[in-house]
């Protein structure tokens, strides 16, 4: 992977050994008011999920991935369970970037399986989130102390072009986060990842897949109430980020399931008429009854549909494996 960038060295900003930003905090405020001035002040209120991930929205989602209902998470981890020394043999990666990554729990299959190659020298977890990455990136290296780690704190849709990995690269983006990108953006993201690998780097690709309806909803509605909080959550970072008044309890966790696009939408809707106000971006915010915002999408998959995606980008599947019940897959693609 040779991702040329136009960042300096002298304007990276360390924050923590290992720790590089190409997202200062006054850049990651300013993208985050942004949203929230456009995204409450349109006609179909919406905040980009990326926003969920303060502290405690990223502890409550670690919470979530161990529910039952949840499936996404086990199911990813028996496929990376079973196929791990396979991944490492095909791919002979001596870097790897894992895109979105949190705390990197499940990464800990692969790189275990690459420890016992002997030829993984670097790894780069790629996150938004400087909190959880400084907390998954010294636990990495307490856990791999021969191993290279440096986190690197920027957001996939605008910073890939900030790394420069000379080594032969596998590219990892667990959980089926990708779905939570609409066609458009996916296709932005694939190309321009495309674009920065070298010939025979590969990208380990996490998607949800079709199912049973029933246990797709489920998943994003867990009977403890964690999916609800986690959502409500968005409404409490704009309280604290914003100086807001936004009153949380009138919210209620809305998760439903889309069969035009198969795709679970989740939103936050008012229970009552109430106004709001913002006083860092200067907005009132007014709100109907039942008036909804739109806070996430997780699009679900079909192997052709997705392949067809990757090839679009000039990336060439080479392997598909799914868990035993066939709830989630692992793509596996080249650069050509």
């Amino acid at each position: 992977m040779s991702l040329h960038h136009g960042v300096s060295v002298s304007e990276r900003q360390r924050q923590a050994p290992g720790l590089i930003s190409y997202l200062g905090p006054a850049d990651l405020e300013a993208q985050f008011r942004r949203d929230a001035l456009e995204g409450l002040s349109a006609v179909h209120k919406s905040i980009p999920s990326k926003w969920f991930y303060d502290y405690t929205g990223s502890m409550l989602f670690d919470e979530i991935t161990r529910l039952p209902e949840y499936y996404l998470t086990r199911s990813e981890r028996q496929i990376l369970s079973r196929r791990a020394a396979t991944i490492v043999q095909l791919t002979r990666a001596e870097a790897m970037v894992e895109l979105g990554c949190g705390l990197s729990e499940k990464t800990r299959v692969l790189l275990d399986a690459f420890r016992r190659r002997g030829n993984l020298k670097r790894f780069l977890p790629f996150d938004v989130d400087s909190e959880v990455l400084k907390m998954a990136a010294t636990e990495l290296l307490d856990r791999y102390p021969d191993l290279e780690v440096q986190g690197i704190v920027g957001d996939f849709e605008r910073h890939l072009s900030a790394i420069d990995v000379p080594e032969r690269s596998l590219v990892i983006f667990l959980g089926s986060t990708i779905g939570n990108l609409n066609p458009l953006q996916r296709n932005a993201l694939l190309t321009e990842l495309s674009g920065s690998l070298k010939p025979g780097d590969c990208l380990l690709l996490g998607v949800d897949l079709i199912k049973e309806v029933e246990l797709i909803k489920a998943a994003y509605n867990d009977s403890a109430g964690i999916s609800a909080a986690f959502n409500l959550n968005m409404l409490n970072v704009l309280n604290t980020r914003l100086g807001g008044n936004i009153d949380v309890d009138a919210f209620t966790h809305i998760a439903r399931f889309n069969p035009q696009t198969e795709q679970m939408e989740m939103f936050l809707r008012s229970a009552r008429p109430q106004r709001a106000r913002l006083e860092a971006i200067d907005l009132d915010v007014e709100f109907a009854r039942g008036e909804q915002i739109h806070t996430e999408i997780s699009a679900k998959f079909r192997k052709q549909g997705i392949e067809a995606e990757l090839r679009d980008a000039s990336l060439e599947p080479r392997r598909w494996w799914t868990d035993k019940d066939q709830y989630f897959a692992l793509s596996l693609s080249v650069r050509i």
